[in-house]
C-alpha cells in the first residue's frame, strides 16, 4: 500500500512524500487515517528534531511521520489481532505507548518516533507494540473528528484525576478533584482550557459546585460563554462564571472573595506557562487545595514562587501532568460516544497539503485546534472564512451553512460533506489562514 505523509528529517525539515508501506504481516494492522488534530507538541518536535526526547537520533536517515491526535478506520488486520480488531473498525490511538523496544525506548510514540505511523498520513502501518500495549482504541461514536480530539481531551482528564487532597489526621491521599468543591481554571479559554470546561460540566461521577474560568481576552471569554454557558452548567449543578482579570488591581483578592466565606479554591488549574498566573493560582488555594500546573513551558528553567508557609500549615499541594494515559483516552472516547462534542475546540480545517506550514507556524496562528483531513487538498481555513470563500466555491458555501446550523461550530454533517466533496474544492494554495 502506498501512503502520502508528512515526514520529519531534521530541525525545521518537514517533507510531504509518497512511499510504500511494508506488508502488514501477522502482527500489524493497516489503517486509513481520516483526520489529525495538530498539536503544539508537533511544533516542538519539528523545531527540535533529533534533540527532542521522543524523536530518534537518526531521524535524518530514518524519517518519522508526524501527528499524534488522529482517527480513522482499519483496513487490513494481521492474523495475530483478527480476534480483537476487524476491517472497518473506527479507531483512535493513545500515543504514549511505553514501548521499551521502540526507536527511542519507552518514550517512543506514534507521531514522533516511528517511520510508518503518524497522524499526518493517508495510510499507516500500526505496529504490534500499539496493540500489545492496549493503545489501539475503538471508537463507536459518529464522525471521526471527536476521536481525533480524544487525545487532547484525555490530557485534561488526566489532569483532573491527578489532583489530590488529604484525609485529616492521616497521610492518605484522595485522588481527583473534590466533589462539590470550588475550582478555578486560569487562562482557561484557549483550546485546552475549553476542553477542561467541557469535561468538567459534563462529567457525571463528580463535579465542583463552583467553576471560575479566567482570561484577559474578552472576545475569547465571550466565545467560551457561548460554547459552554452558565445556564448549561447550572443544569448540571455547577455555578459557572467567566471572569476577565485584565483590569483587576488584585485578582487574587477578587477571585477568592467569590468563594464561600472567601475560603479559596480546592483546585486551581494553570493553563498558561506564565509565572504570574502560577503565583495567582497559589494565592487562590483553600486549605488542602491543589494547584495543577497543566501548561507545558518551553523553557527548562521556568520558575515561579510558591508560598511554603501554606504548604506547611494549610496543606496546599502542587501537581503536574503531561498528557493522559490509556484509561483517560478510553474515558474520553466513551464520553464522546455518549454525545460529548469537542467541536468547540476546532477553529480551522485544512488538508494534508496545509500540514507543513501550519505545524511550523502554529504559535502564530490564532484560534483553537487546527483539524487536518489527510485525504483532502485544502488550505488551512478558519471556519469563520467559509462564508467569504463560499462566494467563489459552493463547497465552502455549504460548509458555512452546515456550521451556521451548529452555532458556527464544526460538526459531523460538515465533516461528511467535506469528505464527499473535497475534489470540488479546486484548492488555491495562495490562501492562508
Amino acid at each position: 500500500m502506498k501512503t502520502k505523509a508528512i515526514r520529519l528529517y531534521g530541525r525545521n525539515d518537514l517533507r510531504m512524500e509518497a512511499f510504500e508501506l511494508p506488508p502488514v504481516g501477522d502482527d500489524g494492522i493497516l489503517a486509513r487515517v481520516v483526520c489529525d488534530s495538530i498539536c503544539m507538541s508537533s511544533f516542538k518536535a519539528a523545531h527540535e528534531a533529533d534533540t527532542h526526547r521522543r524523536v530518534p537520533r537518526d531521524v535524518a536517515q530514518h524519517p518519522v511521520i508526524i501527528g499524534h491526535e488522529f482517527a480513522g478506520e482499519l483496513v487490513e488486520v494481521g492474523a495475530k489481532w483478527q480476534d480483537t480488531f476487524h476491517a472497518g473498525d473506527k479507531f483512535s490511538i493513545q500515543p504514549a505507548l511505553n514501548d521499551p523496544d521502540g526507536p527511542v525506548g519507552i518514550l517512543s510514540a506514534p507521531g514522533y518516533s516511528y517511520p510508518y505511523i503518524g497522524g499526518d498520513a493517508t495510510y499507516v502501518l500500526i505496529p504490534d507494540a500499539v496493540m500489545a500495549n492496549g493503545c489501539l482504541l475503538p471508537y463507536a461514536g459518529e464522525g471521526f473528528y471527536p476521536a481525533s480530539l480524544a487525545e487532547p481531551l484525555s490530557c485534561v482528564i488526566g489532569a483532573m484525576h491527578a489532583c489530590y487532597h488529604t484525609t485529616p489526621s492521616s497521610y492518605a491521599h484522595r485522588m481527583d478533584i473534590r466533589d462539590g468543591g470550588c475550582m478555578a481554571i486560569l487562562a482557561g479559554v484557549g483550546p485546552m482550557g475549553l476542553a477542561a470546561v467541557n469535561y468538567v460540566i459534563h462529567r457525571t461521577d463528580r463535579r465542583p459546585s463552583m467553576l471560575i474560568v479566567t482570561d484577559i481576552d474578552q472576545a475569547r471569554l465571550d466565545r467560551a460563554r457561548m460554547l459552554y454557558s452558565p445556564d448549561e452548567a447550572a443544569r448540571n449543578g455547577i455555578r459557572l462564571e467567566y471572569v476577565n482579570t485584565s483590569a483587576m488591581p488584585n485578582p487574587v483578592a477578587t477571585l477568592r472573595a467569590m468563594t464561600p466565606l472567601g475560603a479559596g479554591y480546592d483546585e486551581a488549574f494553570v493553563f498558561a506557562p506564565v509565572a504570574a498566573i502560577v503565583e495567582q493560582a497559589d494565592g487562590l488555594l483553600a486549605v488542602d487545595g491543589c494547584l495543577n500546573f497543566f501548561a507545558g513551558p518551553s523553557k527548562a528553567d521556568f520558575r515561579a514562587t510558591l508560598n511554603f508557609y501554606n504548604v506547611h500549615y494549610a496543606s496546599t499541594h502542587v501537581a503536574g501532568t503531561s498528557g493522559g494515559n490509556t484509561d483517560d483516552m478510553k474515558e474520553a472516547l466513551a464520553m464522546m460516544g455518549c454525545g460529548l462534542d469537542p467541536a468547540g475546540l476546532v477553529t480551522h480545517v485544512g488538508g494534508l497539503n496545509a500540514v507543513i506550514d501550519t505545524t511550523m507556524n502554529l504559535p502564530s496562528i490564532s484560534g483553537g485546534k487546527k483539524l487536518i483531513y489527510t485525504h483532502v487538498d485544502m488550505p488551512l481555513t478558519p471556519l469563520a472564512a467559509f462564508a467569504d470563500r463560499g462566494r467563489e466555491n459552493p463547497v465552502y458555501a455549504e460548509l458555512h451553512r452546515l456550521c451556521t446550523a451548529h452555532r458556527g461550530l464544526w460538526n459531523v454533517e460538515a465533516e461528511n460533506f467535506l469528505l464527499a466533496h473535497a475534489g470540488e474544492l479546486h484548492t488555491d494554495n495562495s490562501h492562508h489562514a
